[in-house]
């Protein structure tokens, strides 16, 4: 059975971490499958967005210890690449130039959670758990928790999250920033987000995100110097003359 399912419907695409027995906790054959999946959407012309969902009660349930870390005692050094390579397993996901959904309807705790804040739009049910727990268990944050966290909620609310360690509920993610919205049909209400954001023009919803990017890490200099040339670009889109002809005939 496959631990990962990638699933097309017309222009969205959706992934599904499939282990619910073991609420979809991440060891490498799973993550190898999620990297192949996050790299054949990447790769696939004819998609527009992308759903990531966990099959079952839980999203993910965060790392399977054994199987993923191996052998702990090893160098620092050496440590610090194998984390490496399991990061870059899912962290794909931010640099697709498609918009992304997280359907969050139960537990995304520890390297599951780092999944669902890859994800540019996070919807959450009223069983969804953030789990930024890595203190409780005497473990730093890694996988880009910390710098997920503090573009979504700022410095002060990732400091309280990161030194509690306890998991978050939905009402309170939704207050916090960390979900954009609180459903009780995540799974639905993000693939009906996908199809709308699939049906905009594929070009403009890419500058979109790559000027969100761009507005997360420089100055408003830099930000406003993309933003003009993207908007002169779209201003002869089909799209937006459209717009102009209906707007000139009011």
């Amino acid at each position: 059975m496959p631990l990962v399912l990638l699933e097309t419907d017309g222009p969205v695409r959706t992934i599904t971490l499939n282990a619910p027995e073991r609420r979809n906790a991440l060891d490498w054959p799973l993550l190898e499958e999620l990297r192949a999946a996050i790299d054949t959407v990447a790769a696939d012309t004819q998609a527009r967005a992308l759903v990531v969902r966990g099959e079952g009660k839980a999203f993910c349930a965060g790392a399977n210890l054994e199987n993923l870390f191996g052998d702990r005692t090893r160098p620092v050094p050496e440590l610090r690449e194998h984390l490496m390579q399991v990061y870059r397993s899912f962290l794909g996901l931010r640099d697709l130039a498609i918009p992304t959904v997280a359907a969050v309807q139960g537990a995304a705790v520890g390297a599951g959670l780092n999944i669902a804040l890859a994800c540019d739009v996070i919807v959450a049910g009223p069983r969804a758990g953030f789990g930024p727990t890595f203190s409780k268990i005497g473990l730093h944050p890694g996988g880009g928790c910390t710098w997920m966290l503090t573009q979504r909620i700022g410095s002060a609310n990732t400091a309280a999250a990161l030194y509690s360690g306890d998991v978050i509920d939905g009402a309170t993610a939704l207050r916090l920033g960390i979900a954009q919205e609180l459903i009780d049909e995540p799974g639905a209400r993000a693939a009906e987000l996908a199809s709308t954001y699939a049906e905009r023009n594929p070009a403009l919803m890419a500058d979109i995100k790559r000027s969100i990017r761009l507005a997360e890490s420089s100055d408003v200099a830099t930000s406003l110097d993309f933003e003009a040339t993207a908007q002169a670009e779209s201003l002869s889109s089909a799209e937006f003359e459209a717009f102009a002809a209906r707007f000139a005939q009011q």
